[in-house]
């Protein structure tokens, strides 16, 4: 249970993301450990500075789904305030967002990749 520790301590809601697995822990653990795959293929930042708005948003509203579902909830804070910024058409503030989440989603997913 080191994973799940760990990710509590980042400010992950364990108990809610066990709720959304019907207190299957395995289960739980199994989708954590596909976050890092997934979210590697969901880059926002470079379609931000390339102006790419629309493809920024698609990711950046994937991501907050995943980490919605994972219960990760610094991360779907920060994704729901991004996706909210880019559909009102305020990428730099979204940027600012995501350039403050990017490094706890870093060491979230090093977490997720070591304890896996």
């Amino acid at each position: 249970m080191e994973l799940l520790e760990e990710l509590k301590e980042m400010g992950a809601d364990i108990q809610d993301g066990l709720k959304r697995f019907a207190g299957k822990d395995t289960l739980y653990i199994k989708m954590l450990k596909k976050f890092p795959e997934a979210a590697s293929g969901l880059e926002v930042m470079s379609y931000l500075e390339s102006g790419q708005q629309e493809q920024a948003l698609a990711n950046a509203h994937t991501l907050k789904g995943m980490t919605g579902n994972l219960s990760l909830t610094p991360l779907y804070q920060g994704y729901t305030q991004i996706v909210a910024l880019l559909r009102s058409d305020q990428p730099e503030e979204a940027k600012r967002i995501l350039e403050e989440i990017l490094p706890l989603q870093a060491s979230m997913t090093a977490c997720i990749e070591r304890n896996g």
